[in-house]
């Protein structure tokens, strides 16, 4: 996809092909550039006077923020995805930058990929939305932010969902898996953290009504989209606790199956242990001498000490089951 360019003015609005020329005439010109190249961001950069570094910005996928200049103001935010990866870190989160340029009577959204909020906001528009154009630049600029912030409420609820399925496997599965599991589960939601909380300091600056180009009208829109970030961040810091939670209950699941091993063992050794002691004494078969074994020249022998460790055997596993350790 290319350069695509509104103007919408008196609930009117058309798509235009030349946005120099639509600036010169009344009402709001929005331009979109979407998976746009290298080239094109610059070009648009240019038209509209745009710092070059705020374009470098969107290409290196920094931290979300809020910077003032003249003439405009510059918000970039990201989305977000889920998409777990094998091995990496980064591929357990995707995230897209998307920069938005509000100007006095402008707007410019600049993306290297595809926003889902973003397109969305511009189909409604150009449908003749009335919600959209019906104000000015620095609204519809609040449509894109709420829209992409409802994508964050679609990751944590995937993440929840991960932590339930995770909190019930800890109980019974001890195994390897549980434990990537569970810090998969804690990559997720740091990198949503990374990400939520530099958002809602871009937000909070717009929710101000800090940049000359946000109309006062649109400030408790900006702020509604703040108080939803203040939720998620809430949210990030309550799922934390719980995979946190789950880890230290898998280690004490851990250590009580370890026990069970430990117990089971140590059974089998106290067992084991009187019969190697009576082993070890009959094979001390010394003969010819008055100090001897008697039971060495018994005809019985044999069969009694084999009948005696049965005896001691049996007597020591009803013990253990009467004590609970089998």
């Amino acid at each position: 996809m290319t350069v695509e360019s509104l103007r919408f003015s008196d609930g009117e609005v058309e798509q235009v092909d030349d946005f120099h020329a639509a600036r010169a005439e009344p009402g709001t010109v929005w331009v979109r550039a979407s998976d746009a190249t290298p080239l094109e961001l610059e070009r648009v950069a240019e038209s509209f006077d745009i710092h070059h570094l705020s374009v470098e910005d969107i290409r290196n996928g920094v931290r979300p923020k809020t910077e003032e200049f003249t003439g405009y103001t510059f918000v970039l935010l990201k989305t977000v995805e889920l998409s777990r990866g094998e091995t990496t870190f980064e591929e357990e989160t995707r995230v897209k930058s998307v920069g938005m340029f509000v100007g006095e009577d402008w707007l410019v959204t600049l993306s290297e990929h595809e926003i889902d909020a973003v397109r969305r906001i511009w189909e409604a528009a150009l449908a003749g939305d009335r919600r959209i154009i019906g104000h000015g630049p620095d609204f519809t600029a609040y449509r894109v932010c709420d829209g992409i912030v409802d994508g964050y409420f679609a990751v944590l609820d995937q993440i929840e969902d991960q932590i339930e399925i995770v909190e019930e496997a800890v109980i019974s599965d001890t195994s390897i898996e549980t434990l990537e599991s569970i810090n998969g589960v804690r990559r997720e939601l740091l990198a949503f953290r990374k990400l939520a909380w530099p958002t809602r300091e871009a937000v909070g600056y717009l929710a101000r009504g800090d940049p000359e180009e946000v109309r006062p009208e649109t400030e408790k829109y900006f702020r509604d989209v703040y108080d939803h970030l203040v939720q998620l961040v809430d949210l990030t810091e309550t799922y934390r606790e719980l995979a946190g939670g789950a880890r230290d209950i898998y280690l004490n699941m851990l250590s009580v199956s370890t026990n069970e091993v430990m117990k089971k063992l140590t059974v089998v050794a106290t067992i084991v242990l009187p019969l190697t002691l009576i082993v070890g004494v009959y094979g001390m078969n010394f003969q010819d001498g008055p100090l001897n074994m008697p039971e060495l020249h018994w005809a019985y022998g044999y069969p009694a000490v084999m009948l005696g460790m049965f005896f001691m055997s049996a007597i020591l596993v009803v013990y253990f089951r009467e004590s609970g350790w089998l």
